[in-house]
Formats: C-alpha cells, structure tokens, sequence
C-alpha cells in the first residue's frame, strides 16, 4: 500500500510534464516530443530521478509499469514502448520501439534499436539519410539480462541472456546464452 501512495505521488509531482506532453504532442508529433522530454527527465539524478521518470513514464509510453527503474542518462526514443513491472534500465542505454518483459535487466550503454531495417542503403542514387527504413518492435522476454554495452536488433526470448558487448541481429531462442559480434549461442541455462 506505501509503494502504491509512493508510485501515485511521484506521478502527481510529474503530471505537470505528462499534462504538457499530452497537450504538445498532437501539433509536434508524439515520437520527437516522447524523445525530447524523456532527454529532459534523464538528467534527474539518483533514486529519485529514476522513479520521477517512472511517474511521466506511467502516462505517456504505451505502456509501462510504476516500479521500472530507468538510470541516469537513459534514453527512450519512441513512444510505442512497453515495458513490464520490475525492469531495470541501467545509465546510458538508448531503446527504441520495442516491449521489455517483466524481470528483465539491461546494463549500462545498452542499445535497443528499432529492428535492423531502420536505414536503407540500397540505392546508391539517394543519401541513405533519404532512403527512408522501417521501425519494427523489437521483444526482449522475460526474466532476461543483458549485458553493458550490448547492442539489440532482433528479438530477444525469456530467461535469456545477452553477454556484455555483443550485438544480437537474429532472434535468440528462450534460455539462451549468446556471445559475440555478431551473437552466437554458446551455452543454454537449462544445462
């Protein structure tokens, strides 16, 4: 009951950033408004800053739990992010579009990119910068942690685990251990 009065403060001290956010983001676009304030609120220090994100956050991602703790100097970049109860989002990770399953971890400077096909390159005629991509919700299950600096591109199941600096483009299997540039499977923690 005193983490309920404590969650319902924290978005009460918030709600002058939500009511602001709800009013501005029709006229200047919801995705580049949510990435705005959420580079704003990631400046809050400490404990307190990670539960004043967790109030704004209730009330305007599509969904997210009151008990996420997002570190100092985390980014969320897109506004269709759902996020379940008890994860921890460690300082300096940067996440997209995409849904993180209750339990989970995710250490420091870990990137969460909107799927892989967010640039195309194909044609040699156009700037990549005008050649436009695809964002796609990236899934990281339940019960998962990934490691610092670890750069996420293709769905990643439950209970898995992401080691410190690999860079996953294809979707790791529930209970997976993966490692590496890019990560390859290297053990299952049903073993």
């Amino acid at each position: 009951m005193i983490k309920s009065l404590v969650y319902g403060l924290l978005a009460l001290i918030m709600s002058p950033f939500t009511v602001m956010y709800l009013i501005l983001s029709p006229v200047l676009g919801r995705d580049a408004l949510f990435a705005a304030f959420s580079q704003l609120l990631s400046l809050l220090p400490g404990k307190t800053g990670c539960l004043l994100r967790s109030g704004f956050l209730r009330f305007t991602a599509k969904e997210c739990h009151p008990n996420v703790l997002l570190g100092f100097g985390a980014l969320l970049s897109q506004q269709d992010v759902v996020i379940k109860q008890n994860v921890y989002i460690g300082p300096q990770c940067n996440v997209g579009k995409c849904r993180i399953g209750a339990d989970t971890l995710l250490g420091s400077g870990v990137h969460v990119l909107s799927g892989k096909g967010q640039h195309k390159f194909d044609d040699l005629s156009t700037p990549i910068k005008d050649q436009g991509g695809v964002f796609e919700t990236v899934s990281i299950g339940q019960d998962c942690w990934i490691g610092n600096g670890a750069v996420i591109m293709a769905n990643v199941g439950d209970h898995a685990v992401v080691a410190a600096g690999s860079v996953v483009i294809n979707d790791v299997p529930d209970y997976a251990i993966v490692a590496g540039n890019p990560a390859k499977i290297i053990k299952s923690r049903k073993e």
